[in-house]
């Protein structure tokens, strides 16, 4: 009888041993990928400051960061970690870098000043307003405050008849009143002169320059006269080139006849004494009020637009001579 030959048996699980062994040497190979890219944040820190304390030369102390588990220890000085620097390259790496000046800080006393400073603007104004209240209600003055200084707006209507730089009776009580208020103050005055543009051409006014500026003048010397310290004043003469309305109407043109007196706060606020500021910006402060104020007028940074040829006439008060000046011009200023 022949024997029946027996057939081994397929393993079909022999795949999971080679297969649990390439797994195993996966997850060892990534073990180890992962522990080489680890860095040791706190030794990376510590080079990169030590790199920075060269360059930089100061005196900063370096202090590691530490691990959770791991005890704080005494802060590294930046010499030390410097100390590897080869000597040659020292004198290379020790350059200083440019450091920012700091803007000064605002101290008590020039707080105090600023603040004393506005008490006096508005002292001024309480006292111009309640001096020249009928004048204020009749529409022949207006007074205007802002931050950095007072406006004293008076229509030419009470100063000055047509073409005529020599102040009237009317003006003449108006504004020493108004001289009464501003002699005890220290704030800086300017003094504005304005007209329509009619023109005047004559041998003592050839322009409204000049018929603008000589009214400012007669304005100013009567406060000079009158208490008011020359050495705080100005006089600028506009001509018709900063018109406060249209010239087509007669009211316009009354309204353009002025003379304006600028009262400004301190003396740290030389811009509007020497400068036109617009006046849609009255309520923002001068941005060189920090800037100490000169007795001689400088050249401002920047100065509103003005028609080619019409600059305005600025000068410092002089002695002028109590000569009347009279143009009989007929519709003129």
């Amino acid at each position: 009888m022949k024997r029946h030959k027996h057939e081994d048996h397929v393993n079909h699980e022999a795949w999971a041993i080679p297969y649990a062994d390439l797994m195993t040497l996966l997850l060892a190979f990534f073990v180890v990928m992962y522990a080489v890219s680890v860095v040791n944040e706190g030794k990376y820190r510590v080079m990169s400051e030590s790199i920075i304390e060269a360059f930089n030369g100061n005196n900063k102390q370096i202090q590691p960061v530490h691990s959770n588990n791991a005890t704080p220890s005494a802060p590294v000085p930046a010499k030390r970690s410097s100390s590897t620097t080869p000597p040659s390259l020292r004198p290379h790496l020790a350059v200083p870098l440019p450091t920012q000046a700091l803007p000064p800080q605002m101290t008590q006393g020039s707080l105090t000043t600023r603040d004393a400073a506005q008490q006096n603007l508005q002292r001024i104004q309480d006292e111009v307003q309640h001096a020249l209240q009928p004048l204020i209600d009749r529409s022949l003055v207006v007074v205007r405050r802002t931050q950095s200084w007072l406006e004293i707006e008076i229509r030419t209507d009470i100063l000055f008849p047509s073409g005529v730089a020599k102040l009237s009776s009317e003006a003449d009580t108006t504004l020493r009143s108004v001289a009464g208020i501003l002699a005890p103050f220290p704030n800086p005055l300017r003094v504005e002169g304005y007209t329509d543009d009619k023109p005047i051409s004559n041998t003592v006014f050839p322009s409204n320059w000049e018929l603008s500026a000589a009214r400012a003048a007669s304005v100013a010397r009567l406060f000079a006269e009158n208490g008011v310290d020359p050495n705080r004043m100005g006089i600028i003469g506009w001509g018709e080139y900063r018109p406060a309305a249209d010239n087509v109407s007669e009211e316009g043109r009354n309204r353009n006849r002025r003379v304006l007196v600028v009262v400004l706060s301190d003396q740290q606020a030389p811009a509007r004494f020497y400068s036109d500021a617009d006046r849609s910006g009255q309520a923002a402060e001068s941005a060189a009020a920090s800037a100490p104020a000169s007795r001689e007028p400088a050249t401002p940074a920047a100065t509103p637009a003005t028609p080619p040829g019409a600059l305005p006439v600025a000068a410092k008060l002089q002695a002028l001579p109590d000569v009347p000046v009279v143009v009989t011009a007929s519709g003129a200023g």
